[in-house]
């Protein structure tokens, strides 16, 4: 099988791709792609891949994902950092005090491209979000929702969970992009 290259500059896909992308050769390449303005993570998913490709001129995988808030009608969607950079996770409590559906999901987009096709997956974990900012701090996270997020089935945050707890949970209701990409590509 070919190496793949994974392009990101974000620790916790890194740790993510290095559990569960078993069976696939692949590599990671720390770069910051660029991200076009969209809502469609499958858009934007796409995009990153080809000029990933472009940049290292090898079969290349790249993620892309959304949190979608139910109460708020789907805010932030796929634009999560600027989110997270304008009004943090403090403005996102802020906007949900009082309110009692809390449901609220990440979805992602693994896009694969081989050169000639782009193939992808889509992946999604359902959960509520906390009251309040709970939980440790750790480099396993993907980003500061880890602090409010709690996974479908759990009474804890992402980031209140052990190491142990978050990779032999439960995922109820969820979907991983990487995993349906690894069990893809290993039987292609």
């Amino acid at each position: 099988m070919d190496e793949i290259v994974f392009v990101t500059h974000n620790k916790g896909k890194m740790d993510s791709a290095n559990r569960q992308l078993k069976g696939v050769n692949f590599k990671i390449f720390e770069y910051e792609l660029e991200e076009p303005r969209s809502d469609d993570i499958k858009y934007i998913s796409k995009y990153k891949v080809m000029e990933a490709y472009k940049l290292v001129n090898k079969p290349c995988i790249s993620l892309d994902c959304g949190f979608l808030i139910d109460e708020l009608d789907g805010f932030p969607r796929a634009f999560v950092n600027f989110a997270l950079d304008t009004i943090g996770i403090k403005g996102i409590l802020k906007l949900m005090e009082e309110k009692e559906n809390r449901k609220c999901r990440f979805t992602e987009c693994l896009s694969y491209y081989d050169g000639n096709k782009v193939y992808q997956f889509m992946g999604k974990h359902e959960g509520t979000l906390s009251n309040e900012i709970l939980g440790s701090d750790t480099d396993k996270k993907w980003s500061d929702l880890w602090y409010i997020f709690k996974p479908y089935g759990y009474d804890k945050t992402l980031a209140q969970m052990t190491e142990e707890e978050r990779r032999s949970r439960i995922k109820y209701e969820s979907v991983d992009s990487m995993k349906e990409f690894a069990k893809w590509y290993t039987k292609k």
